[in-house]
């Protein structure tokens, strides 16, 4: 179809978790606590590691970060699927549609990099500890998390603006619960190569470059555990890699089954649950994974609930 005969688009209708009328509303309670619990324990680590004076560390300040990042992309895709639940035409604006598209590739993107910057964080507390303040400065730990937030701009930007310049045929039903990348270049009657291979490069690139950094940290970090004298000494360094590994592991392995298989093999239904997974479990459990096995969180917690048992709020 030539490119000049499109439609002019105003809005996409998405079709969301399920179409069966009668799982809407058990869905949406279910999703609707999901995302609250999403919001409050990722406001509650960011206020947390902002406020307390024990958690004022390297390791505290990429885990703020990557709080923000959780509640930045699961507000991104939440609020709109749920209201889709209980709307009758479940529609999202063109130009929302393309904000929704940004902010999400930008927030996923910018995670995996301070995942990357959370294992070199890792390695350098266990490998060089009495260099650890040293090397881990202020300045240092900016850096680490500002270049991921600045390079996460361009391919999100990129993406956006390539699949929406395109030619859509006037057919407006994207087959997911949210603007992504995937359902929408469905809806292209221009050719999508160029699109394709440049999501396919950037999401190779990104997932591989990132896990790379992680992987090579971790394989100096065993190294260095395994030279070690006392089990009390290696049950520490690896008490404090447990979380990090295990928030690793979920996201690598559900973000490699969405965008580095071929287009051939994708079946948007088993999509939907990955994403499902993705854009709000992972932003629950993340908090959870680090607060439940981290004592010097739980004592922070316990700290500042004793203060409000002191100094409670009068009105």
């Amino acid at each position: 179809m030539d490119k000049w005969n499109q439609t002019v688009l105003s809005e996409f209708i998405l079709m969301g978790i399920t179409d069966l009328r009668e799982l809407q509303a058990p869905f949406f309670g279910l999703f609707l606590s999901i995302y609250a619990i999403s919001v409050v324990s990722n406001l509650g680590m960011i206020i947390l590691t902002k406020v307390d004076s024990g958690l004022q560390t390297p390791m505290y300040f990429f885990l703020r970060h990557l709080a923000f990042i959780d509640l930045g992309y699961s507000t991104a895709v939440g609020p709109k699927m749920l209201v889709n639940f209980v709307a009758d035409r479940n529609t999202i604006s063109y130009h929302w549609c393309a904000i929704q598209l940004t902010f999400f590739i930008l927030f996923i993107i910018s995670e995996l990099f301070i995942l990357s910057a959370m294992a070199y964080d890792r390695y350098v507390a266990i490998c060089h500890p009495l260099r650890y303040t040293a090397v881990m400065s202020q300045r240092v730990c900016w850096v680490l998390v500002a270049v991921p937030y600045l390079y996460s701009v361009f391919p999100s930007l990129i993406t956006t603006i390539k699949i929406f310049i395109s030619s859509f045929c006037g057919y407006n039903i994207i087959r997911h619960f949210y603007c992504d990348s995937l359902p929408l270049l469905a809806l292209l009657c221009s050719s999508t190569l160029e699109i394709e291979l440049f999501i396919q490069i950037c999401s190779v690139f990104n997932l591989v470059s990132s896990l790379l950094i992680v992987l090579v940290s971790y394989i100096l970090i065993l190294k260095a555990i395994l030279r070690m004298n006392t089990a009390q000494g290696r049950h520490k360094a690896f008490s404090t890699c447990g979380s990090h590994l295990t928030v690793v592991i979920v996201l690598y392995a559900t973000l490699s089954f969405m965008y580095m298989q071929p287009k051939s093999s994708h079946s948007f239904d088993t999509d939907k649950m990955a994403s499902v997974f993705y854009t709000l479990v992972i932003p629950m459990l993340n908090p959870m994974i680090y607060s439940l096995r981290n004592k010097e969180v739980k004592g922070a917690l316990r700290r500042i609930w004793k203060n409000l048992h002191k100094h409670p709020i009068r009105n």
